[in-house]
């Protein structure tokens, strides 16, 4: 059989349904228009579907799923796949890969998928919990993709239990325009081991679009400028752009037997180690030397700054405090080869909206001291006054009450849309995360935030949007 067979169920349904939206269609949704008149790429919108609840079936042999689990045992942070195959249903369309490679993911967030160390598959009293997947379609198949999309990774939603806190931070980057912003949607999960007489229903998981290649690809060779072949790199803690050490600049090398994670990790152009590490050096260096009309000169053609102030406006008043202004953590950002300059890439949102660590109280925290003064990115270009101007003018604009973006009530009404959507699916296999509740983390440090009570005290949108800078620009 051909191992990339996609089945469609029902072919004639495409010709047929309208308001269906293409693969590689833009983003459908109907919302007020970005703060500017940049275009955003056209990116595939039929997976990262808001307004759909899709099923993810994946099939995994009982041998490949202990592989999995030994995996684990042996090395938490391993990155090796297992063989597996999947389905995809949305609405009256069914897709079929076979043979696609499955991995564990995450930091905090990744665990055991299934018992204890050292314990394999139990078919008569399994004990399942909760895990994050990444997948990788054409891992062992060349050319497979899903729906034009090579990878996607499953999330689930540790420490949220509004199941909503990322997944709105993504959408509203793009509602406003952040076009660099991954994508991500919901699904309901089932993992069928084959052996196995009935699969369990592992509960509503996050969509969310991998930053890669392929992302890269997406957003730059299909979309704003003709570009493909930059040096895109991961940054993980430590990451604060003001030291040009190169031994902090690497490869990331896991293994069964061991974990190497650089600082700044290449995720493109692994062949060209050096000249990717020459480049980053010399943006930190001018980044960090360079000062006055000399700086601003610099950072206005090396940066696309309006975009820049607006992601980081959106970073803020979203509460994002384990991001590069703070903890020096979780971003991403790529050199395009095409327009020379440096993109500053959002990751890793989940830990928002009233989940508060690391500042007193990230609903107060003052927007423009909302880290470290050594963190150079931000600083050295909020410093410029024009640009301190925009940075407050954007951070006004998304709490405006006319505008469809971070306004309490526009908000509430798109958290009770979705809430409306997995509500009745929620309850799972697992016997994990089965209530919706509006509560932070509980291990933050302001457990009192809501964002569904319209208190002026406790309502994380409410009490953001009445601490914005007060020197707003006329």
């Amino acid at each position: 059989m051909n191992k990339f067979l996609i089945i469609i169920l029902l072919i004639g349904l495409f010709a047929a349904c309208d308001n269906k939206p293409e693969p590689d269609g833009g983003d459908n949704t109907t919302t007020d228009p970005p703060a500017d008149t940049t275009t955003v790429p056209k990116v595939s919108s039929y997976i990262y579907d808001l307004s759909a609840l899709p099923v993810v079936t994946l099939e995994i042999s009982t041998s490949e799923w202990n592989n999995l689990l030994s995996y684990y045992d042996q090395n938490s942070h391993n990155e090796e796949n297992i063989h597996a195959d999947i389905s995809f249903q949305k609405g009256a369309d069914l897709y079929q890969l076979q043979d696609i490679g499955v991995r564990l993911r995450g930091n905090t967030s990744r665990r055991r998928p299934e018992g204890n160390t050292g314990e394999s598959h139990n078919a008569q009293n399994p004990d399942y919990h909760h895990a994050s997947f990444a997948l990788n379609f054409k891992k062992y198949v060349k050319g497979q993709t899903l729906v034009e999309n090579e990878k996607l990774n499953l999330k689930w939603f540790k420490d949220d239990a509004m199941y909503v806190r990322e997944l709105y931070c993504y959408e509203l980057f793009r509602r406003y325009g952040v076009w660099t912003a991954p994508m991500s949607s919901y699904c309901r999960l089932y993992i069928k081991i084959k052996e196995d007489e009935a699969p369990v229903y592992y509960g509503v998981y996050e969509m969310v679009e991998p930053i890669d290649k392929e992302y890269v690809k997406r957003r730059l060779a299909d979309g704003m400028y003709p570009d493909k072949d930059g040096n895109l790199w991961k940054s993980s803690y430590g990451a604060d752009l003001a030291s040009s050490d190169r031994s902090q600049m690497g490869l990331e090398d896991i293994t069964l037997d061991h974990t190497y994670t650089p600082v700044y990790d290449l995720k493109t152009n692994e062949d060209n180690l050096e000249g990717a590490k020459d480049e980053l050096v010399e943006f930190i260096t001018n980044l960090n030397n360079k000062t006055g009309e000399d700086f601003k000169t610099w950072v206005s053609n090396k940066i696309d700054v309006p975009l820049f102030l607006k992601t980081y406006a959106v970073n803020v008043i979203c509460g994002m405090w384990d991001d590069y202004w703070v903890n020096k953590n979780n971003y991403y950002f790529y050199f395009s080869e095409s327009t020379g300059k440096f993109y500053f890439i959002p990751y890793d949102y989940d830990n928002t909206l009233g989940t508060s660590l690391l500042m007193d109280n990230s609903g107060t925290q003052n927007l423009l001291e909302w880290g470290s003064s050594y963190h150079p990115l931000v600083k050295k270009i909020l410093a410029i006054p024009e640009y301190r101007t925009l940075y407050v003018n954007y951070l006004h604009e998304l709490c405006n009450s006319e505008k469809d973006y971070f306004y309490v009530d526009k908000s509430i009404a798109r958290i009770n849309t979705w809430h409306t959507l997995i509500s009745p699916y929620i309850s799972n296999g697992t016997d994990e995360d089965m209530v919706i509740e509006d509560v932070p983390a509980s291990w933050g440090n302001c457990g009192f935030y809501r964002l569904l009570e319209r208190n002026a005290s406790t309502n994380y949108f409410m009490v953001r949007a009445a601490n914005l800078p007060t020197n707003l620009p006329q």
